[in-house]
């Protein structure tokens, strides 16, 4: 187990190199709020996140690549299971996050890890704040990019306004993850938070 765990991490930090000093000071599991997701989003938005939230609620749906689609689903629908027991749901809700995250631009990867800490994949969390669905996307949303009538708990329109935000906020940080997490989560400035999706990302998802 241990020699599979620092398999897993090598591969990550190959992945994003800026994480590999702060992987390896990560605070011990009693140190890191288990509290859910915080306010989701910059609130107000700035015009250009507005912006790209509106164009990606827009968009068309479609897998770039099918064959890597695939082998990905089949590798991760195992490491779904302790969340979602059937297995038909749990391969719809992968491919739906595989397209919306390349859609974005992100590793698919980072969107569950992030999905994990915020919901647990839970479609129909509410947070303390209001925040809602898999990815907790506050309410304001709908209004800002002028789609009210739009459900947050649509597994569709969740994805895609969370991959949306994340990846406005990677481009924002200039692919500074810990950063670009904060910000999604509201806790710009904290570390808890990013530290608390990097434990999933290394621990449960990252590829083999």
């Amino acid at each position: 187990m241990a020699d599979a765990t620092d398999s897993r991490r090598t591969r990550l930090t190959r992945r994003w190199p800026a994480l590999t000093a702060l992987l390896a000071g990560l605070a011990p599991a009693g140190m890191i709020s288990p509290t859910g997701a915080q306010d989701v989003g910059e609130a107000p938005p700035s015009p250009e996140l507005r912006q790209a939230v509106m164009a990606a609620m827009d968009a068309d749906d479609g897998f770039r690549d099918r064959y890597a689609a695939e082998v990905w689903l089949a590798d991760n629908s195992n490491r779904l299971s302790p969340f979602i027991d059937d297995p038909g749901e749990r391969l719809d809700l992968l491919r739906a996050i595989y397209r919306e995250a390349r859609k974005a631009d992100l590793q698919p990867e980072l969107v569950l890890a992030v999905i994990e800490v915020e919901s647990a994949f839970e479609r129909f969390a509410i947070s303390v704040v209001g925040a809602r669905g898999l990815m907790q996307v506050m309410p304001f949303w709908l209004d800002e990019i002028g789609r009210p009538d739009d459900n947050l708990f649509h597994i569709d329109t969740n994805l895609r306004m969370g991959c949306t935000i994340l990846r406005h906020y990677l481009d924002k940080e200039n692919g500074d993850l810990i950063r670009a997490l904060a910000r999604y989560n509201g806790s710009l400035g904290r570390h808890d938070y990013p530290l608390r999706v990097l434990r999933a990302l290394n621990g449960r998802w990252a590829p083999n």
